[in-house]
């Protein structure tokens, strides 16, 4: 696999870009990524972020081995402190029995168990203890980057209008565009969901909490060594990125009241992004002229949690050319 004929263009360098680039280096795919803006530009940068079993949605059963291979390895990356990933104590309020956010796959979620009344915070009636893989985004992303650049690869800023130009210069194309994947290939199925954190300093938590709801919007915060990461909103539909103080203030009232230390924390930043939505996500590969198209898109507010499982079939369906 050393000669032209078996160059790999992935085009994206968000974390399913990285992931899958990374995968195929490390398998022996010569590879070059193409991306518009460089990982920290991305929308990875902005999620909280936390690997948890995705809402039940199409492709069923890939995406539950998808969920169980990135375990695997964000497990074996939180031995490693430089990796940005840390195997966390969590605590998630509902009812993961009636709650189809996680139900179906909360078998494969590390040391969980139900909670005692004394474990939960003020007005939780419901909630569960576990221990979950925390990532630090900008921390991660360059601990990918420099992953990346390990296996011979490096990140060209070259934003595409056709992946038919990531053809002309490669037989292999691998479509991580994320959102601009809709416009790339057509799909009208890639809507954008609007999304909004606010950072503050961390004073002193370690325990990730996480409210399991289908509403739009919902509470949560990721204690990174020197940060929080407060969410959560979800607004489909919406290309606007711009901030809204109002959604600010409910995301902070809603953390404080179930976190009180939160309200000495200093505010640092309010951040914001467009999650890549669709029914299912799609993995799968198709002619691309003479060469061969693999996508990767699609995963809507799952992309670090599906990241290692996608790519494992990003690596499968390339080699199976």
């Amino acid at each position: 696999m050393t000669n032209e004929r078996h160059q790999v263009v992935v085009v994206g360098a968000g974390v399913s870009g990285l992931t899958s680039a990374i995968s195929l280096a490390e398998a022996g795919w010569p590879v070059r990524v193409w991306a518009a803006a460089p990982p920290q530009q991305t929308t990875s940068r902005v999620a909280g972020a936390v690997w948890a079993p995705p809402r039940p949605s199409g492709r069923a059963v890939q995406t539950q081995a998808w969920t169980e291979h990135s375990l695997r390895v964000f497990r074996e990356l939180a031995e490693d402190p430089t990796t940005g990933v840390l195997m966390a104590p969590a605590l998630a309020a509902g009812d993961l029995s009636g709650a189809d956010a996680m139900s179906s796959a909360s078998a494969l979620i590390p040391d969980l168990r139900r909670a005692d009344p004394a474990e939960l915070p003020d007005g939780v009636a419901t909630g569960y203890r576990a221990t979950m893989p925390m990532i630090d985004m900008p921390h991660y992303l360059d601990y990918l980057t420099q992953r990346l650049a390990a296996a011979g690869c490096e990140i060209e800023i070259h934003p595409v209008r056709a992946l038919a130009e990531a053809a002309d210069a490669a037989p292999i194309v691998v479509n991580c565009t994320g959102l601009a994947a809709g416009a790339l290939v057509g799909d009208d199925a890639v809507r954008p969901l609007f999304g909004q954190h606010v950072v503050v300093t961390n004073p002193g938590l370690r325990q990730l909490f996480l409210e399991i709801n289908s509403d739009p919007e919902w509470i949560c915060y990721f204690p990174h060594p020197q940060r929080v990461v407060c969410g959560g909103v979800s607004i489909p539909d919406r290309w606007d990125t711009t901030a809204e103080p109002e959604i600010t203030e409910r995301i902070l009232q809603g953390c404080r009241r179930i976190e009180p230390r939160l309200a000495d924390a200093e505010v640092i930043e309010t951040i914001t992004g467009l999650r890549p939505d669709r029914p299912s996500v799609r993995v799968e590969a198709e002619p691309l002229g003479r060469a061969l198209c693999v996508h990767n898109y699609g995963h809507s507010s799952n992309g670090v949690t599906l990241s290692w499982g996608c790519a494992r079939d990003v690596v499968r369906l390339v080699s199976a050319r």
